[in-house]
């Protein structure tokens, strides 16, 4: 055997150990992993819910937002606030407002910063040395060492009751006044009266009045018809003069044109029967009511609603 061939008979299982050992991985630091989707990327191909219950209403020529929140049975202050109006009267033909609440009137969580304040210092009541309370209960046990008498027994109980703590009791405040209530009137249930007592002169039409007119003379009055809240009192609605609009409840509007004289305040709280106007011919004809009872925005005929008489 040559030298040659020695050297490599020698080497051979060398290099097959080494050839058994699988290569290192390789790692790429720089690369994220194929199945790990980048949060900004998952959003932006993520769809939001459609809003199915949210209502617009395209303003036409002509229109108010007062006529808009009234034929949509809400208040016209509710309605500027929605669509972020300053200024109700600042509206345009063909602008879209919304005329439902947001989210349906759910309430929207706000977070806020959580406030801790300055940290709370405990102080604790300085205890008497160890060594006085030690003394005490050495040279002055409570039993044991006085022969009982009745001097001595009261001495004991004065003792007593001059360590245990004295219990400050709080002063009982007084009663906080409980703010009147509004009238509130359940569902559908609303007792209704005649708001003047004049002659019927025009009955409610589909397609024509949206209410009933009743004749009087000026200054007669104009009574609620129902208990409720003052949403609207002004000239702001053409065609209805001085009017006034009383909110009963979330389904119940009613709705008082051509005053003469309005006697209310918006968000003033009436009841059935109280005085909130007088008669009168702004925007009319001849001096007379024009009464409408709207359901959720839309005009129903009042004499569906009144009592007969």
């Amino acid at each position: 055997m040559s030298a040659a061939r020695l050297i490599l008979a020698l080497l051979l299982p060398i290099i097959g150990g080494c050839a058994s050992h699988a290569p290192a991985p390789v790692e790429d630091r720089g690369r994220a992993p194929a199945t790990a989707r980048p949060v900004a990327e998952a959003a932006k191909g993520a769809t939001p819910a459609a809003d199915s219950q949210v209502v617009y209403h395209t303003v036409k020529k002509g229109e108010t937002l007062y006529s808009i929140a009234l034929d949509n049975g809400q208040d016209y202050k509710d309605v500027a606030a929605w669509n972020n109006l300053d200024n109700p009267n600042l509206i345009k033909t063909g602008q879209q407002l919304r005329v439902t609440p947001p989210d349906n009137g759910a309430p929207v969580a706000v977070a806020k910063p959580v406030n801790f304040g300055a940290p709370v210092e405990v102080k604790s009541s300085p205890a008497a040395p160890a060594s006085t309370n030690t003394e005490t209960l050495k040279r002055e046990p409570k039993g044991g060492k006085l022969a009982y008498s009745d001097e001595a027994l009261a001495k004991a109980q004065q003792a007593e009751a001059a360590e245990k703590p004295v219990e400050v009791k709080p002063e009982p405040k007084p009663a906080e006044p409980v703010p009147a209530e509004k009238p509130v009137v359940a569902g559908d249930d609303v007792d209704w009266i005649w708001p003047a007592n004049g002659k019927l002169i025009a009955p409610f039409a589909e397609s024509g009045s949206k209410g009933v007119d009743i004749a009087g003379k000026a200054g007669d009055p104009v009574l609620a018809a129902a208990s409720g809240v003052v949403s609207y009192a002004g000239a702001g609605l053409r065609g209805y003069g001085n009017l006034v609009v009383l909110r009963h409840n979330a389904t119940y509007l009613s709705v008082y044109a051509h005053n003469s004289k309005i006697l209310v305040k918006e968000k003033q709280t009436v009841v059935k029967g109280q005085k909130i106007a007088e008669m009168g011919s702004t925007d009319a004809e001849s001096p007379r009511l024009h009464f409408e009872i709207r359901r959720q925005g839309k005009p129903t005929d009042p004499q569906k609603f009144l009592p007969a008489r």
